[in-house]
């Protein structure tokens, strides 16, 4: 990122026992850092309360588009943010960019960052939807038919409606090269990929096999995709999936990363790894995959970030907390990282965005 600075420069000159200002911002952002994080460097806390996620970056790398459901913004469910990268306060709220009405989800810059993408429910009901049970003792997912993918200004003002098929269109990603976006929808009967010009024509379909297929993202040269995808193959896994598929529901527990060329073929899965791998996004130089993953979890947590290779050899821890780290998205530049967490938290439940420098 291109103007962003952790640490302002020395401009007074303090006695040799007394710490200057730098080293004090760089104490207080290592504290952030777990042990064996050799990865990042000088991490920053971004939000402080609620749950926030899916941050990603603008394309001059200055400004980060977020989902957040803290209650102090004034919002009942998830809503879309922007925040300048630069010039976060806490306690403030940064500006929402969606229109407050229903449910939002997986917002993205579009080239020139004077626009945003993103999935809402407002158009089927202004009110937030109902979130589903646990009554059952299964973790699910919704997947709320009135999803569908619009386009806004920074002043919130929805300019273009991209999808209108019946059904689940959310989860919209943008190619690096600015002339595609990748998505997730239900209008074949089953969570797939699509992808569509910027302008929501041209849609084509990219995968074809039973179970979800979701949360895709392109390679830095936009040649190819990566996603996490469920393949249920049993009668009773198969059972069991399309039996909560027609509730609107999806159970991300077993879940893989696979890989394609940007048109979809040639696709391959890159993990056997067990439980859920997710969130996956391709290192700076394409070669590498970061991604959370809770592989090594006996009851569901930590969650994690790893790395690895994209023939799925050389597996890396990358992060070290002990209950949740997700949704890793490198600037455009490749020398910053954000991600969710719940480190620093205070022992509640609250996710919030971090962002590091990245070392190679």
């Amino acid at each position: 990122m291109k103007n962003f600075t952790i640490l302002s420069a020395l401009l007074i000159a303090f006695s040799c026992s007394q710490p200057n200002q730098a080293e004090k911002e760089a104490t207080s952002a290592d504290s952030l850092r777990y042990d064996n994080e050799v990865h990042l460097k000088n991490v920053r806390q971004l939000t402080w309360g609620g749950n926030n996620a899916e941050a990603y970056w603008s394309f001059d790398g200055n400004s980060l588009v977020f989902q957040s459901d803290f209650s102090e913004w004034g919002v009942e469910c998830d809503q879309i943010f922007t925040m300048d990268i630069a010039d976060v306060t806490k306690g403030e709220r940064p500006d929402m960019v969606s229109t407050g009405l229903g449910r939002t989800t997986c917002s993205y810059f579009l080239p020139g960052d004077s626009l945003i993408v993103y999935g809402s429910t407002h158009l089927a009901d202004s009110l937030c939807p109902p979130v589903p049970s646990r009554s059952t003792g299964k973790y699910v997912w919704p997947i709320y038919e009135g999803y569908d993918i619009f386009v806004a200004n920074l002043n919130g003002e929805i300019v273009s409606q991209l999808t209108s098929d019946a059904g689940y269109d959310a989860e919209a990603t943008v190619s690096p090269n600015g002339d595609r976006i990748i998505f997730t929808s239900t209008r074949s009967g089953d969570l797939e990929l699509y992808t569509m010009n910027l302008d929501g024509s041209d849609v084509v379909q990219l995968t074809d096999e039973l179970g979800y297929d979701g949360g895709a993202f392109f390679s830095p040269d936009g040649s190819k995709i990566v996603w996490r995808a469920s393949r249920p193959k049993t009668d009773e896994e198969i059972t069991e999936y399309t039996d909560l598929l027609k509730q609107g529901l999806v159970q991300p527990t077993e879940m893989e990363l696979y890989i394609a060329n940007a048109d979809g073929s040639e696709a391959r899965k890159i993990t056997s790894l067990g439980n859920a791998n997710w969130a996956p996004f391709f290192t700076p130089d394409g070669d590498k995959i970061l991604f959370s993953s809770n592989h090594a979890s006996e009851r569901g947590f930590p969650f994690n970030l790893f790395m690895v290779n994209l023939d799925g050899s050389e597996l890396e821890q990358v992060t070290f907390d002990d209950t949740f780290d997700s949704f890793p998205m490198f600037s455009p530049d490749g020398k910053y990282l954000v991600w969710a967490s719940n480190r620093n938290n205070g022992g509640n439940r609250d996710t919030n965005l971090f962002v590091a420098e990245w070392v190679d």
